[in-house]
């Protein structure tokens, strides 16, 4: 089974070309004008082994927002096709990732039924171009477009660079869970028989 998928979309704001290879070992190929935001990207892909290419254009001479979101929306339209009918994979992934000072769990539901929970400590403003509020928006257009039921729990953490990594590397290492496929399960894991 090819779990790979490509999606385009473009906007006045925004041009972003995404690939992804659910089967794959992380390689990745990043470039959305913004380097933290090509690092946190590229660490997903390492630890959720997943290979992915994304090429993106926006009006980053603004502000952030627009590419990070429209990052965020065109990534869960890709998940959610590359997930084709999602018979066989195991739905429910959980991960708890160390980075230095933050400790964060992320669990997700791949049921079709987008939610998202975010719970960060209140930090210091760092004065960065990208924060863990910018970081929320992405998973929120991601977990939308994905029908993906996320929740992303800081324990703690005082460094915002590590808190936003390791929210990170826990999503791509649950999502991975979450995509993998379990032998004893024939069709779609939920007792409706539909996602």
């Amino acid at each position: 089974m090819d779990r790979t998928a490509k999606v385009d979309r473009k906007t006045k704001e925004t041009a972003i070309s995404i690939n992804l290879c659910l089967d794959g070992t992380g390689n990745h190929e990043i470039d959305t004008g913004i380097p933290f935001f090509d690092h946190m990207l590229s660490l997903f892909s390492a630890h959720g082994f997943f290979d992915l290419l994304i090429k993106a254009k926006g009006d980053i001479e603004i502000d952030f927002h627009h590419t990070v979101e429209d990052v965020g929306l065109v990534l869960g339209d890709t998940l959610n096709k590359a997930l084709g009918d999602r018979k066989g994979i195991r739905r429910y992934g959980h991960n708890t990732v160390p980075m230095d000072d933050a400790l964060t769990s992320v669990t997700v539901d791949l049921s079709n039924r987008p939610y998202m929970v975010y719970n960060v400590p209140p930090i210091p403003f760092s004065g960065a171009n990208f924060s863990v509020a910018l970081a929320r928006e992405f998973f929120r257009a991601f977990s939308t477009r994905a029908g993906m039921n996320l929740h992303i729990n800081v324990f703690y953490g005082q460094d915002e660079h590590h808190i936003i990594e390791s929210v990170f590397k826990a999503a791509g290492r649950a999502l991975d869970q979450a995509t993998s496929f379990d032998d004893r399960i024939t069709g779609i894991c939920s007792t409706k028989g539909v996602l």
